[in-house]
Formats: structure tokens, C-alpha cells, sequence
């Protein structure tokens, strides 16, 4: 504990009362008059500073307000009613922590800043604080500082109540840093889509017209806690909706950390108050689902025609985002002597060096993708022109294809098709080399779209004659049973891997994760 006096400046004393007796014998002033004007009585003086009896909290403030000191300490226990300021940090960032009238602890967030502006800062809000215990103006110091400061700060200390509010201060709300996000983030139009849910919520939770510089960590773990909560369904008030899947509640904490990101780095905030908000996984394994090689058979056999069978063999097959890689996909980009495929993918295109990649022509996908060759009219560049038109409904169409084939539907019908393409060749192929056909990182792949199958329990267990070490083999396929030949091009038996030669891909280290979900 220590007292400041009104120039700041710190006196060292072993203990608060030691620190007032000492002040009252110098401060020149008679017992009578400090008793008249504090209200304290003269003989509860007299003891006090003959070493007798400490002073009760209200008498010591008194006192300090009375000598211009400033009592500071740590935050006291819970229920004690003082107001005392001290400084906390968080690397760089400051705040100011006190107690007010009624006990409860306040916190004014400073953002980054030295640590005399820290000081300068506690010293300011201990005068507001007696000034407003005693109904007295504030001193001048405390002016001089409400004065140079920023229009955020202001506005916190004014909504402590420790001040006025500032005459023609203009006060950002959260609906327009949304508006301002909105209008300058450049993503496409499904990632603008899933943004504007997010804005929707904060809208709804927060408010549009809350100042931006009242938002709280607080604040944002309440708006946590309500999206991942059912709500009440309009239609039937007894039967609530469904509540967010984890993962997507993390990506939506994902979306909102950026966008109070943004706003810091806009100056309308010094701090992110959802910069602490733990986002979680944002994988969700209960809908992964490996698509088998009987259950792909039976699904190119009930295609209606060649374009449906190249859909299904290229997410399959090659690992081809559908529909927006596919789409774009034309016979110029095919490379029959080398058996490879040239992949532009909208997804990755804002990343450096990202927006195309060379994946290999799989044996299964090559002899599907000759016969849709073979049948297309002259002049029509587009590998499947079906998905160009306005009308298509891609998933409705693949569903009845799927009836008809007598197979369940899973979930996420085309990521998981794109999921077991990654995992069969990332049991063939170096990780590294299997990331760069998929068009994105290892551990991506690891958290997004690599999943555990029955058959690496098997193998791990020696069942049905497999070998003890996984790493040199290849598992058994899941209808045959039969290991397939990981160094034969010319085995086109199981629907596992590349079947054919690759050259190593030049790697490059992704860029760093920014705003834009992640696409790796």
C-alpha cells in the first residue's frame, strides 16, 4: 500500500496509517481545523496520531480528500467498499482497476501505452473518484487529463460515471463498424454470406446503437454462450431450433475476433474485447464419413450420363472442390501424355501462389474422363458444362442418384467424397506432396479431411494377414479385401490413390492465416 500526493508522486511508508501520521504532522495544520474540516472528531485524531487506534475507511478517506492523497492498493477482497486505483497489465496493454461506492470492481481499459501514461492515468481517476464520493470539483490534474485524452477513453471514463460526457463527441455504434466491415472486405460471395450471419447476431445480441467503446470481454462471452444455445422456434414455441454445431459456432468467433480486428486496427477501438474469446475446433468429426470404393461403384453406375460420372469421379478421385474447381475446369487444362490435371480454384485464388495447382490423373478417373471426351460436341471448352447452367441443383440431383444407387446419403455429400480422396493418398503419398494436390496444408488436412477407417485398426492389429508395419504398406481396400499394389501404375483394381507416377511438387509455405476462413 502507499499514498500519491497531488504531483504523482509516490511516498514510500511501511504501512498506510504510518503514511497518514506522517502527513498530519507535516501538512502544518492544527488537530481542530483538520477535525472541522473533515468532520473527524479532534480527540479520534489526537490518538490517531499519538499511535493509538487506526482510522475506519470512510475517516481515511476523508483524510486523503482533505490532504489531496491518493490511497492506492491491489484489488481488495470482495465486499469491501473503497475506492482504490492500481494499475494491471497485459503485455503492453493497461488498465485501471477500483472499486466503487458500492463495492463493486470497475476496469477502464487504456490499450497500449507506457507506463508513466499508466500512472498518469491512475492518478487521474483516484481524483474523479473522491471528487464524485464527496459531491466536490475534480482537481486539476484529473481535468487537465479528461482534457488529453481520446474520444475512447472519454467515453469509458464517462461511462464509469466518473465524468460528463464530452460535448459533440462523435460515438462509433456497432452497427456502423458493421456496416464499414461489410463494405470493405473484398471475399466472395458465400464467405460474405456467412459474415453478414455473424453481423445479424451481434446486431440482435449487443445492439446496433451500442458505442463500440462500452463492448466488453464480457459482453463477448455472453454473445458465445447465445449463439451456441437453442433458440426459441417462431413456428412452435415448445420445440426449440437446433443448436449450432460446434464447429460452426467456432467459425463464427472467428469471423467476430476479425472484426473487432478490424476495428482496432481502425483506431475506433484501443483493445479487441473478443481478442481472449476461445474459438474451439472448428472441425466437426461426428459429420465425417469415408465414402468406400463399393459405395463409389455403385454411385457411377446409377449416373445418368458421362457429365454425372466425371462430377462424382473428379471430387472422388482427384480431390476437386465441387462445384466451384470443377466448374472451372476446361479441356485445355487436361494433360493426357503427362496424366495430370491443372486445378484453378476461386477458394485460394486471394493467396499468393495459391490459385493453381497440378493434381494427377487417377486410372478410374482417366477412363471416365476419355469417354466424356470422346461425346463432346466441338468447340465446347468447358469439361462439364451442366454445372454452368443457372437451374442446376447440384445437391437435390446427386441425392436421387444416390436413392437410386441404393446407398445411404452421408453428410457433407461432396467434402467427404474430397475428404477420402485425401485419405487413401495420403496412406500412399508424403503428406506434404498429398497437401499439395489438395490445395492446402498438412494440418488442414489433418484436422479437416483425414479421418480414421476400420481397416488401420486392422492393420494395426495384424487381422487378415496384414503386415506389422504400416508405414510400408498400403491398406485393403474396403470391399475386396485384397492390399493394392502402391508401386504397380497399372493396377486400376482398387479405388485407392493416384495409380500413377508423379513428379515431386515445388512446395510453398501457405501464407499466414488472416481474416478469410480458412481454405487449407
Amino acid at each position: 500500500m502507499h499514498y500519491t500526493n497531488q504531483w504523482g508522486r509516490m511516498v514510500g511508508m511501511p504501512t498506510v496509517t504510518d503514511q497518514l501520521r506522517r502527513a498530519v504532522e507535516r501538512c502544518g495544520q492544527t488537530r481542530y481545523a483538520i477535525s472541522k474540516a473533515t468532520g473527524i472528531p479532534a480527540s479520534v485524531l489526537s490518538r490517531f496520531v499519538a499511535g493509538g487506534r487506526g482510522l475506519r475507511s470512510e475517516n481515511i478517506d476523508k483524510l486523503c480528500a482533505h490532504l489531496g492523497l491518493i490511497l492506492t492498493t491491489k484489488p481488495g477482497k470482495a465486499g469491501g467498499k473503497n475506492e482504490m486505483a492500481s494499475i494491471g497489465w497485459e503485455g503492453k496493454r493497461a488498465r485501471i482497476l477500483f472499486r466503487d461506492s458500492a463495492g463493486k470492481q470497475q476496469t477502464l481499459r487504456l490499450g497500449e501505452c507506457r507506463k508513466s501514461e499508466a500512472e498518469a492515468a491512475r492518478v487521474a481517476i483516484g481524483h474523479l473518484l473522491i471528487a464524485k464520493r464527496h459531491g466536490s470539483v475534480p482537481h486539476p490534474d484529473a481535468v487537465r487529463w479528461l482534457t488529453g485524452v481520446d474520444d475512447v477513453i472519454y467515453s469509458r471514463v464517462s461511462a464509469l460515471g466518473l465524468c460528463q460526457p464530452r460535448a459533440g463527441a462523435t460515438t462509433v455504434t456497432l452497427g456502423e463498424l458493421l456496416d464499414r466491415f461489410d463494405a470493405v472486405v473484398a471475399v466472395k460471395p458465400s464467405t460474405r454470406y456467412k459474415y453478414r450471419q455473424v453481423a445479424d447476431s451481434l446486431r440482435v445480441f449487443l445492439g446496433a446503437d451500442t458505442p463500440l467503446a462500452s463492448i466488453t470481454s464480457a459482453h463477448a462471452d455472453n454473445w458465445r454462450k447465445s449463439i451456441a444455445e437453442p433458440k426459441a422456434n417462431p413456428d412452435d414455441m415448445s420445440k426449440p431450433t437446433k443448436a449450432l454445431a460446434r464447429a460452426t459456432v467456432a467459425k463464427r468467433v472467428v469471423i467476430a475476433k476479425g472484426v473487432f480486428r478490424k476495428a482496432v486496427r481502425w483506431g475506433l477501438i484501443p483493445s479487441n474485447p473478443f481478442a481472449d474469446l476461445r474459438a474451439g475446433s472448428q472441425s466437426n468429426p461426428d459429420r465425417a464419413f469415408y465414402v468406400s470404393a463399393e459405395t463409389t461403384r455403385a454411385i457411377l453406375a446409377a449416373c445418368p450420363d458421362d457429365q454425372w460420372r466425371t462430377i462424382v469421379a473428379l471430387s472422388r478421385f482427384a480431390g476437386l472442390r465441387c462445384p466451384s474447381e470443377i466448374v472451372a475446369l476446361r479441356w485445355g487444362d487436361v494433360n493426357w501424355e503427362r496424366a495430370r490435371l491443372t486445378v484453378r480454384s476461386p477458394k485460394t485464388a486471394g493467396h499468393e501462389g495459391h490459385a493453381v495447382r497440378v493434381v494427377p490423373i487417377a486410372p478410374e478417373l482417366r477412363s471416365i474422363l476419355q469417354d466424356l471426351f470422346d461425346a463432346a460436341e466441338v468447340g465446347v471448352e468447358s469439361v462439364v458444362p451442366r454445372l454452368r447452367a443457372p437451374s442446376m441443383n447440384l445437391r437435390t440431383q446427386f441425392e436421387r442418384i444416390i436413392a437410386k444407387a441404393g446407398v445411404k446419403p452421408w453428410p457433407r455429400l461432396f467434402h467427404n467424397m474430397r475428404a477420402s480422396c485425401a485419405t487413401d493418398w495420403v496412406e500412399r503419398f508424403p503428406a506434404h506432396v498429398v497437401a499439395g494436390w489438395l490445395g492446402h496444408s498438412p494440418m488442414i488436412a489433418a484436422q479437416h479431411y483425414l479421418q480414421t477407417r476400420d481397416a488401420h485398426f486392422d492393420l494395426a492389429a495384424g487381422i487378415g494377414g496384414a503386415a506389422t508395419n504400416p508405414a510400408t504398406h498400403t491398406l485393403p481396400s474396403d470391399d475386396t479385401g485384397e492390399q493394392a499394389e502402391a508401386t504397380n501404375p497399372e493396377n486400376p483394381a482398387d479405388l485407392v490413390g493416384c495409380g500413377v507416377g508423379c513428379d515431386a511438387l515445388e512446395d510453398k509455405a501457405m501464407p499466414p492465416e488472416g481474416l478469410e476462413p480458412s481454405t487449407r
